[in-house]
């Protein structure tokens, strides 16, 4: 049943990416797709940020697929280190300064990749900073405290929730509009925080997803390390 599945999916994605390809002017020089974006970005996607607007919107499938390979690799990763007698990193905790400090900033570095990647549409950045960002500060409470942990159980329910988030709003295009990714959502004023339709909920999925993939590869990492 299961390559029954497999075999369909294949085969559906297979059908748009040569619906794709077969309409693509090979062969012919391509002009004015630079200011294209630029005079066309407020109006489709009601987004002043042009670069989120190219990443998330025009070529959003692009991302999927960065995103998806950032999964893998996480995936990888943990399957190559990872120890079934669950080695524990040292015990050995850092100054009581930098403890101290750590336990002020990791909220803030949390708050900061949040709006980093909520205001994703309206300033530069987006989701993949925004969740480096968290998982910097995660690091900063792994180097202080040597015994911190991270719940793996709770970072692969938001990173596959995200990643859902993210596949859901684009089939969502194509069920109500005429293509993967397509906006369903009113664009909104520009400049506003809400604004930009799909786009700050697409940010915000790659948000968690990126920011929970680098907190996992940071702990596994940093678990293959002897006391």
């Amino acid at each position: 049943m299961r390559k029954v599945i497999a075999i369909l999916l294949l085969a559906v994605v297979g059908y748009y990416i040569l619906g794709t390809l077969l309409n693509l002017p090979f062969g012919q020089k391509a002009t004015g797709v630079g200011k294209y974006y630029l005079d066309s970005t407020i109006k489709e996607t009601g987004t002043v940020n042009t670069v989120t607007s190219i990443v998330v919107s025009y070529r959003g499938f692009d991302t999927l697929g960065e995103v998806t390979v950032l999964f893998l690799a996480a995936t990888g990763l943990g399957a190559i280190l990872f120890d079934k007698k669950g080695k524990k990193r040292s015990l050995q905790n850092a100054s009581l300064i930098v403890k101290t400090s750590s336990k002020m900033i990791y909220p803030l570095t949390v708050l900061l990749g949040a709006y980093v990647f909520v205001h994703g549409h309206l300033t530069p950045g987006g989701g993949f900073q925004g969740g480096a960002i968290i998982a910097t500060g995660t690091l900063l409470m792994f180097m202080a405290y040597r015994s911190f942990e991270t719940n793996h159980t709770a970072l692969t329910i938001i990173e596959s929730l995200a990643g859902l988030t993210f596949v859901s709003i684009g089939i969502s295009g194509l069920i109500w509009g005429y293509s993967f990714l397509q906006n369903i959502l009113p664009l909104g004023t520009p400049n506003e925080l809400l604004s930009g339709g799909i786009i700050p909920l697409i940010y915000i999925a790659v948000g968690f997803k990126v920011g929970a993939e680098l907190t996992t590869v940071l702990d596994t990492l940093l678990k293959t390390i002897k006391g």
